[in-house]
This record gives structure tokens, sequence and C-alpha cells, in this order.
């Protein structure tokens, strides 16, 4: 359901009926028009809270447009705050904006909201400052009329998306020259429920049409639920995230001086079992493999009695590189992890330069005493000396050979291999022979002078990860985060398959291509984001397996995989994957060397997601043929050969965009808060899906910063609207997915034509979003290509 706000704003002493105005006496007045769009679920549509400003001046010419986006100059947005309560899957919403007339007229405002025919709202209310707003109903062809009047006469598609909905108007109310007036909207609404999986919907895109940026976003989720909370995401917005305890989850986003460029939307499951596990599919062709997205989590906190011991060794690099202010943060980061291992706990320290030095010569039982003996340690590090990387992984990989707990080696270094033995393939074999045991191997590359190549390959090899800390970064921080992280893992060994009724071992595995590779630990307030692909569809049960306390447990969730998709709601299941899948074949090239098939398939997914990074920067080029394989061929081989710089500022920077991408929309990610206190609830950060380089304003516009520029720039031949790509070919933005010979045969369609609002009526938002790009449009809707003149 789409709920809409239109304030009409009329200056001068004598307010006429701002409908009448609009359809009959427009040929004398001026009209600008601003729409600020809050998006809400009810049912299994959604519901809007938009509010748009028209301003109405009696003219002897044709009247003035002002296009959605551009500035107006008789009032502005100042903030937006929106508060709500999710219980299950009902939520009590408020709504507050606040206008400013900045004209030195009064304003007479009234407010409209688009209702569909079939559409319920319980307990909506509407306030303006401490007064309550009577609505009126339209009926849905006399709203239908007011929306397409405005479209046709003003030749301006902004209100397409609300064709076929009915209409709510309020009475009208003054702004005075100067003064503030906040409005509010008080409703209940009903939330989708999906696999198990509920979806609270924000839109904050059409925000874009305030006159001037937000001062103040703010928004305030609360979900309360009877059963455990499992999994809080977002694929569009960084969350801050506090679990004061399983049945409650607070869900906050903070902007201030933001213009929003897209929606917010929030998903989250619930679930008693140890884990919870719930999936999300995507097909929108049903002989091809479909995507999927899957939510893991485990309890907020582990109980004591059910917690599973660890190893940890902290391996630092104390070389005279680290002198200073490095050698400082490095202790910091270590006493962090001491503090905050837990009782019974396994660990030692590994320090190094051109020697070998452990805290013992053995594991040490975490406890009061052994924590007052390490911290005493720690303090008496000093850097100087070369750099042993060989001899300090042998050594920390020495101490954990038994493999009855999971073992965490943490490898800090801020150079190259310099003394013992320095060469990258036996150092990584090395290490692969001295870990039978499979303990995760997690590196922390500091500064540009680290060879970030021998890093990744270690991480890789070694079942963990790989962290960039840059110059202006803190050491500390970093590491403080990710450890907080692993701080308690709940299953380790972890393995986690789909199982479809009726599909038997000889038709083929079920999945493929699911990033990250392998799961191989759950830790206790974690979560897990996975993405792939899928070859069977149908009724189906994910299958979780896992060691615990030294016994497999194996659980199951019923789920279902989709046939075809109808729409395009869950779209950015297959950009997300595409983004990861980006990143692995980086990873690939830069691990194991280039191959064509690997090119081809990245130039062919970065093309049609629109995906920058500094080895397809050329799709942003103003004047490249972005249709050209023999050139993309070209243009990449020659970026590629940017990841055999194994150090140096160029190769830690192609290196953390290629982790970037691995693990885009990855849920609370290495960036999350530190904990503030030992067992205190963590407030968690979650990314939104993206990744650092590349962003999208709310009209589509690409700003994309180059490896050498100093601030992102505008790329003038894409743009991007929602699920889709646009590439500017000539007089015409051509969707990334129309091959040439649709292009040219597509569909020819008159704006604003009986078959233009037939399109925009059935494709509803999908559609009109697309329709405010300027000049002629080329675009895909269900396999048919339509040429928008």
């Amino acid at each position: 359901m789409y709920l809409t706000v239109e304030t009409v704003l009329c200056e001068g002493t004598k307010m006429k009926n701002p409908v009448q105005i609009l359809l009959h006496n427009f040929h004398w007045l001026a009209l600008r028009l601003s729409l600020l769009t809050i998006l809400f679920t009810v049912g299994v549509e959604h519901l809007y809270a938009q509010g748009a400003l028209v301003d109405f001046r009696d003219r002897a010419v044709r009247p003035h447009i002002v296009n959605p986006g551009q500035a107006l100059h008789s009032y502005r947005v100042k903030s937006l705050r929106v508060d709500a309560v999710l219980q299950g899957q009902v939520a009590e919403v408020q709504m507050a904006q606040e206008f400013q007339n900045t004209s030195d007229r009064t304003i007479e405002a009234s407010f409209v909201f688009p209702i569909p025919q079939n559409g319920a709202i319980d307990r909506l209310t509407l306030m303006v400052g401490d007064k309550e707003y009577e609505a009126k109903l339209l009926p849905r062809e006399e709203a239908r009329s007011i929306y397409e009047g405005y479209i046709r006469r003003n030749q301006d598609p902004a209100l397409l998306e609300w064709l076929g909905y009915g209409m709510f108007r309020t009475s009208v109310f003054p702004i005075p020259p100067g003064q503030r007036r906040v409005v509010t909207i008080r409703y209940s609404q009903l939330c989708k429920q999906y696999q198990g999986v509920t979806e609270w919907i924000l839109p904050l895109r059409n925000a874009q049409y305030t006159s001037s940026a937000l001062e103040n976003l703010e928004v305030n989720l609360l979900i309360k639920s009877e059963q455990n909370i499992k999994s809080v995401y977002s694929p569009t917005h960084p969350l801050g995230i506090q679990r004061p305890s399983e049945t409650l989850a607070k869900v906050s986003v903070h902007q201030q001086n933001v213009v929003p460029a897209t929606d917010l939307q929030v998903f989250y499951d619930v679930g008693d079992q140890y884990l919870g596990a719930s999936v999300l599919s995507y097909r929108p062709i049903d002989n091809e493999d479909g995507y999927f997205m899957m939510l893991v989590s485990p309890k907020v906190k582990q109980p004591k009695g059910e917690a599973i011991r660890k190893k940890v060794v902290f391996v630092i690099d104390r070389s005279g590189s680290m002198v200073g202010k490095s050698m400082e943060q490095a202790k910091d980061a270590l006493k962090f992890v001491i503090n905050h291992l837990n009782d019974g706990d396994l660990f030692n320290v590994v320090a190094y330069d051109s020697e070998i030095e452990a805290f013992e010569p053995e594991l040490q039982t975490f406890n009061a005493k052994s924590r007052v003996r390490a911290l005493g340690f720690v303090e008496g590090l000093f850097a100087g000396g070369s750099t042993n990387i060989d001899g300090a992984l042998t050594t920390a990989l020495d101490f954990l050979q038994d493999d009855q707990l999971p073992g965490y080696v943490v490898f800090l270094t801020d150079g190259k291999p310099t003394r013992g033995e320095t060469s990258v393939p036996v150092i990584v074999e090395h290490m692969k022979q001295s870990n039978a045991s499979r303990n995760r191997i997690c590196c922390f590359g500091v500064g540009y002078n680290v060879n970030s190549l021998l890093l990744d390959k270690l991480a890789r090899e070694g079942f963990g990860q790989s962290v960039y800390v840059s110059p202006e970064e803190d050491i500390e921080e970093k590491v403080a985060q990710f450890y907080s992280r692993i701080a308690s893992p709940v299953m380790t060994n972890v393995s986690i398959d789909i199982d479809v009724d009726r599909v038997t071992p000889e038709q083929g595995k079920v999945l493929n291509r699911v990033y990250p590779k392998k799961v191989y630990d759950v830790f206790a307030g974690d979560q897990l984001v996975l993405v792939g692909r899928y070859h069977h569809s149908g009724q189906a049960k994910v299958v979780v397996r896992g060691d615990v306390n030294g016994e497999q447990m194996e659980m199951d969730f019923p789920t279902e995989l989709a046939v075809k998709s109808k729409g395009v709601k869950y779209a950015f299941i297959e950009k997300l994957w595409a983004v990861r899948r980006v990143g692995e074949i980086i990873d690939q090239i830069d691990l194991q060397g280039q191959n064509s098939e690997l090119m081809d398939e990245l130039i062919h997914l970065s093309r049609k997601h629109g995906i920058l990074t500094p080895f397809t920067s050329y799709l942003a080029d103003e004047n490249s043929d972005v249709r050209d394989m023999s050139l993309a061929r070209q243009r990449i081989g020659s970026q590629l050969r940017l990841l055999e710089q194994e150090s140096g500022e160029s190769g830690f920077k192609q290196r953390v965009v290629k982790s970037q991408l691995q693990s885009a929309g990855g849920g609370i990610t290495a960036d999350s808060p530190a904990l503030p206190e030992k067992g205190a609830a963590r407030p968690n950060a979650t990314n939104a899906f993206g990744f650092a380089g590349q962003s999208a304003s709310a009209n589509g516009t690409v700003r994309f910063k180059r490896e050498l520029s100093e601030k992102p720039e505008e790329v003038r031949n894409l743009r991007q609207i929602g699920s889709k790509s646009f590439y500017k070919e000539g007089e015409s933005w051509v969707d990334s997915v129309a091959s040439k010979e649709q292009s040219t045969q597509a569909i020819k369609v008159q704006r604003f034509s009986k078959t233009y609002f037939d399109l925009a009526a059935k494709h509803g938002k999908e559609l009109g979003l697309v329709l405010k790009l300027d000049g002629q449009i080329v675009v895909v809707l269900e396999g048919k290509a339509y040429l928008f003149e």
C-alpha cells in the first residue's frame, strides 16, 4: 500500500481549491513540485509517507516547472524522524517531518495521501503542531485524473507510481513566513512475512526532492518478539544494532546533512534453536540458476556453561619499522585481546623481529594470574631488527598442534619478510605443513609497506581472513573490532547446505558458487550472510552441521527456493551475489594468475551490474564502448597487472578493494564497534550492501573514486536505478541487459501515450523511477525491450 503525503502550497491571502487549480486553471499558474517519500510495509504491498510541495502563483505566461530534484525557493524540509515498534508483524509507526517556510508570504498547505482501492490503514492520525487534521477520501477515478492530469500537462513522470491509487486529502493549514511546522503521522501497519523472515521497508529515496539536504535524518526501530530474535539485516543501509536481550533488538539509522539515495529495508527472523537460519531467493529467469541469500545467526550471548574454549596465539611484529606510534598501538591491541579472553581459554604471545620470543614455552590457561603476567610481557616489548615472518608463524603454529579446541593465530606485521625464509610460495607452504589441525590464520597488514599478496595467500590457505590497516587508521581499533567478533565461538567446522524435496544426488548439487566459499566457525552475537546460486527449486530445508564442544550437531530449517520470481522485490540478492563473485574472481586472478574465462566473466558481471573497480574503471569512461569485448579484455588485462605488485600503496589498495567486494553486504563486519565491556551488550554495526569507491544518488547518478583521484567524480555514461544499470549509447540510456539487437528493434512507446500509462501502471515503481531519466530510454521488461521516446 502506498501512503503519500502531498503538500500543496498557495501563496497569497486567498486560497483556491488546489485540485481545481491543478486541473482547470493550470495555464495561469506556476507549479513547483517536490517529493519527500517515506515507505513502510502494509500487508503484501508498500506504504509510503511521501510529501510533495506544489507552489502556485498567478502568471501571464506559461507556468514555470521546477523538475523534481531542483531547488525549491519557498520551503525546506529540515528534519525527518521515524520511531517505530515492531512486534511480530505489527508495527506502530510515528513519522515527524519539519517544514520551514523560507518565502516572504504565508503558505497555505494541504496534505494528500494516495491509497490503493483495497488498502487499509489502521488508526491513521495526522497532526500539524498540536492540532489534528481530518482527511477526506477521494474515489480512485477522481484521484487518477489528478495524477494523469499533472503528468500530461507538465510532461513530468514524477507521479507515475501513483497511478491506480485513491487519495486522502486533508484540510488546509497555514505556514507563516519564516515559520516551521512539524507534521506528524501515526498509524499501525502489518508487515509482510516470507519464509519466516519479517520485512520492514522505509523508502527514504524520494527525500531527494527537498530543496536542500536534510539537516537530520533519524530512524529508530525497536523489534520485540516472544521468540529469540536471530538475524537483523539490511541490504541498503549501515545499521546500529543493540541487543539488550535475546528477544529485543534496537535498530537505528542516524545521518546528518544527507539526501537519502535508497529506501531503507530491514529483515529479521526468530527461532529458539541453537542457531537460526533463513533464506530469501530470487529467480528472474526460470530456466537459469536462481540466487539466494541465507542469514545464519547464533545466540546473542553464550551462557558460561555452553561457551566453547579456544586457543589463541597473538603474533606481533616488533621489527624496526614498527618504532613509535605503530608499536604503541600494536601493544594496546594485544592488551585488548588479552583482556577479552574467556576464562579457560588457552593462549600465548609470540613477538618477532630477527629473533623469535614467546611469552611462555607452552600455551597458558587464561585466568587472573596469567592475565597479569601476559600484560607485563607486552609492556616490555620494543621495536628493532629485521622481519622473520616464516619463523614467527612456524613457532605460533607449533603451539596449536592439539586439534581438540578451535585455534586462532592473530598475526600482525607492517612489512615484508627480510630475515629467514623470504620467498612467498615457500612461506605459505611452510604454514600449510605446520597447520595440519586447520587453525585459522587471521592476518593484519599495517601500512603500505606490507606484503599484501603474502598475507592474502596465508589467510586463504590458512582458513582465515586478511585485514588491512592504512597509515591513518588505528591498529588497536581494527584488531579490537575483529577480535570482538571471534571472542566466543558457538559452533566450529561448520558446513551449510540446502536439500530440495525429491531431488536426488544423481540430479546434481542444489547450490553452486556460494560466498563466502567456506564457513568455518560461527560466533556468539555474530551473523553470517551467505549468497549463492541454486539449480533446483521448490520446498527445501537448510541443513547446518558443526562441532559444539567436541560433539557434532546437526540442525535443519524449512525453506523454499523460488521457481520463478514475481517482480524485483529481491533483485538485490542477484546484485549482492554479483559483487561478491567479482571479488572472488579478482582474488583467484591475484593468487593464481590471469585466464581468459575468468576475465570474460568479470567483464560480463561488471557491465551488467555497473560494478566499478580499479580493474573495470573503463566502464566509467565517457567515450568508452562498453559492448566492445576486445577493448574490455585489453583494458582489464592491463589493470589486472596491478596485482603483480606484492607490496606498496597500489598493491595495498587493490587488495583492500578486493576484500571489500568479497565481504559486501556481509552483515556484521570487521568494522563493527568493539565490546565496550566484557559481558556487556554489544552495539553492533552492520554494513549496508555496497563497497567503497562507488555510490549512486537517488536520481541514478553514479560517483566513482578512481585509484589516483582525491575524491569521487560523477560518471556521465552510467546510471543505476533500483536493480537496473543504464549506459549512455548515443542519445539513449540503454538497459545493461539489452542486447544490441534488442536496443535497435525495441518497441517504440510515445511518452505520455496510453501505452506509456498502461506500462507504468503495470510495472509501477520499477518503471516509474526509470522514466525519470532524461532523453530516450531503452528498458527491458519481462524479456521485451521498449524504447521510450
